[in-house]
């Protein structure tokens, strides 16, 4: 791989992000709408419970560190998608430019966007409520990279579909990645679902990450075990992901690109 092009596609899409409103308002708007919403919504429940129970922090820490999974997943899928609206795949690939190159440029984008929405929501969090999902600053960096690689796998996955089906299943980049938030226990524990969900989740590597964020934020206790699961998870589901999305990508090869659109 050649570290040029993938700096390429980068540049490409960060004037892109730039210049485009629907881009701007996926990274600013809807998070800024959730912490609005949801964040009220807790103020409010743990005013009324006398302050009990520190709802708010853990409601706020769920949307902030959510947003991690999202954007990984999401730059991925849409970085497909946009080159399947624009009609530009066929361009992109008569250069020298490498299908893991590709896909590595967009694993960079996750991350960069990934990390800006959550600074600002971050930021959003302290400003309206006070509330710092820093509190025990390093000790949750180890759940926000298997969020980040949660997303990836699950962005890997969502894209091997479109790339079989092509830009008539698209909706999947929005919805599917929700279809995994009932069962990550991102503002509840996972003993608080049905036992048939409760089985679900114990295959997720979301609920243990989540699981783990509220030990450490209601006691400062880091769940080694928590994490090596998840950790073990995530490996195995993204070289699985990894696997089908080039198999996906070479019989899109060998049926003709033009086919996606």
């Amino acid at each position: 791989m050649k570290l040029h092009r993938i700096y390429a596609i980068i540049l490409r899409n960060l004037y892109s992000f730039k210049h485009s409103y629907d881009k701007m308002s996926d990274a600013f708007y809807w998070p800024l709408l959730d912490l609005l919403l949801w964040g009220l919504t807790s103020s409010y429940i743990n005013q009324s419970s006398g302050g009990q129970t520190n709802i708010l922090l853990l409601v706020i820490s769920g949307i902030v560190f959510w947003l991690i999974f999202w954007r990984a997943q999401y730059e991925i899928c849409m970085g497909l998608l946009d080159e399947l609206w624009n009609k530009n795949m066929i361009n992109l690939f008569i250069t020298p430019l490498k299908f893991w190159e590709w896909v590595t440029a967009w694993l960079f984008m996750g991350v960069a966007k990934g990390a800006m929405s959550f600074l600002f929501a971050s930021g959003v969090a302290i400003l309206l409520y006070q509330t710092n999902v820093f509190t025990y600053g390093f000790t949750l960096i180890p759940y926000m990279l298997l969020l980040l690689l949660s997303g990836w796998w699950v962005g890997f996955l969502i894209t091997s579909i479109l790339m079989r089906f092509g830009s008539k299943v698209q909706t999947l980049a929005w919805s599917m990645p929700w279809v995994f938030a009932p069962f990550s226990a991102i503002y509840y524990p996972v003993s608080s679902l049905p036992q048939w969900a409760q089985n679900v989740a114990h295959f997720l590597p979301t609920s243990y990450v989540f699981e783990g964020m509220r030990e450490v934020l209601k006691t400062g206790h880091f769940n080694t075990q928590n994490f090596l699961f998840a950790l073990l998870l995530n490996c195995i589901y993204l070289a699985l992901a990894l696997i089908t999305i080039r198999f996906s990508f070479a019989r899109v090869l060998k049926n003709g690109i033009t086919k996606l659109y």
